[in-house]
């Protein structure tokens, strides 16, 4: 909100957001609609959308002058389409969930706000009505980095709903940052899936002339709709251009740029398939095919909140594991060098992890070992070191990254006893574990 003096001043010329004033402050003189005050700024400060476009701030003072010009609108809406079912076509489930697809900029203030209706969205996308008929569902709206297991639950358990009432596949919507995670999460926790669940976002927003929201969402409804892949997967530009689309298996796929359309990208495979401009798919990649079945999908959502990701890096405190282990975790993927090492034959035993490891092993917390690398897996075979912390009772998850790691681990343990799921953990279930190393997708 605008400050005391400020609220005074237009309540005194009659002016209220929105109106068109002129404003003359130190010999200068403004004009333009007035805008609300941004979130963060001096309250004592006029802002101003000029003719040209750009705002600019008047800060006041006393010899400060405003006059109202006209009345202006307090609102700006946007168009919203209409789902219909389209005869002949087979039905997809979008979902809903929020992050940069479901933004637009406003213009007026220059922020970027949720769409308040998801059918907003489908307003600029008439090719999704040659694909299939779609059936809108909003779970929530918010940015992805503020989501937890929660609302994977509750995404996983929408999916399940929407294929069992006869969608021939899902596409869920959400934003990037957090979206290998949450495509991990969904495959691990929908079993008995005979249908493509497309993970889709975009990373600018969809009234921008360089958005990918239109096209990602245009290949995952055709992914959905038409191929016969019985996977979750992220499927997001491919290249910087408009020329394809790639389906990524949704625990093989990591974001790896803060604002490149093509920012993911498989880890240690190749992409489930490719949707070309013209809408074509190529298949790339062994895959779970659809099969005919008259079994259910299921949702085995439960979860342990307690597992976290540890990074090893030199002259770091081993002392983080004591702490997650006295606060009572069950799991703890860590992040080491290379194969997956930890400092643990150190000349200086400040900085030797090997005694927190070992007593969390003993206090029975399921301890996972990946590699920042990323590319290529790890070993507890190669090197002394490795031996050591592999005998200490570390699982070394091959060539899983750490993220599906962790949201692995999570799910085992919510869903078996500790023992079980420390068996499990270097055990492929959902595609996460390839038994060779893709050497030549290092560069992809």
């Amino acid at each position: 909100m605008y400050s005391d003096k400020l609220t005074e001043l237009f309540k005194k010329h009659n002016v209220k957001v929105m109106d068109r004033i002129k404003a003359v402050s130190k010999g200068e003189e403004f004009e333009g609609e007035l805008m609300p005050k941004t979130e963060v700024g001096d309250p004592n400060t006029i802002i101003i959308k000029l003719d040209s476009g750009y705002n600019v701030g008047i800060a006041y003072s006393e010899d400060i002058s405003i006059a109202k010009i006209t009345s202006g609108s307090t609102s700006i809406s946007f168009p919203k389409a209409k789902t219909e079912k389209v005869k002949g076509l087979p039905t997809v489930s979008l979902i809903y969930t929020g992050g940069t697809i479901g933004s637009k900029v406003d213009y007026k203030t220059g922020g970027v706000y949720m769409l308040t209706k998801p059918e907003e969205l489908l307003y600029e996308v008439p090719e999704l009505s040659g694909i299939a008929s779609i059936d809108v569902k909003q779970l929530f709206g918010i940015a992805s980095e503020d989501m937890s297991y929660i609302e994977w639950q509750s995404m996983a358990k929408e999916v399940a709903k929407s294929l069992n009432e006869g969608a021939r596949g899902a596409v869920v919507t959400m934003g990037t940052d957090t979206m290998h995670y949450a495509s991990a999460a969904l495959s691990f926790m929908l079993n008995n899936l005979n249908a493509p669940v497309a993970v889709t976002g975009a990373q600018r927003s969809s009234d921008r002339g360089s958005s990918d929201a239109f096209f990602n969402l245009i290949c995952s409804a055709q992914i959905a709709a038409k191929s016969d892949i019985a996977e979750v997967g992220i499927c997001m530009h491919a290249d910087s251009s408009d020329d394809s689309c790639a389906f990524i298996r949704g625990t093989h796929v990591r974001k790896m740029h803060t604002s490149r359309r093509d920012a993911f990208r498989p880890i240690n495979d190749r992409p489930l398939a490719r949707v070309g401009r013209n809408l074509e798919i190529a298949y790339g990649s062994d895959y779970k095919k659809i099969e005919k079945t008259e079994g259910k999908v299921t949702a085995e959502t439960k979860f342990e909140k307690k597992v976290a990701l540890v990074k090893s890096y030199p002259n770091s405190d081993p002392s983080v594991i004591d702490f997650y282990a006295d606060k009572g975790y069950k799991g703890i993927i860590m992040e080491g060098t290379g194969l997956g090492h930890l400092p643990v034959s150190t000349i200086h035993d400040e900085f030797q992890w090997m005694p927190s490891v070992k007593r969390a092993v003993e206090k029975g917390i399921v301890m996972g070992m990946t590699s920042q690398c990323l590319y290529g897996r790890v070993n507890s075979n190669v090197y002394r070191n490795l031996r050591l912390i592999g005998e200490a009772g570390v699982v070394y998850c091959e060539d899983m990254t750490p993220e599906t790691a962790l949201v692995k681990l999570g799910w085992l343990l919510g869903n078996h006893k500790t023992e079980e799921a420390k068996g499990l953990l270097n055990q492929n279930i959902k595609g996460e574990i390839k038994s060779r190393t893709l050497y030549d997708e290092f560069l992809i």
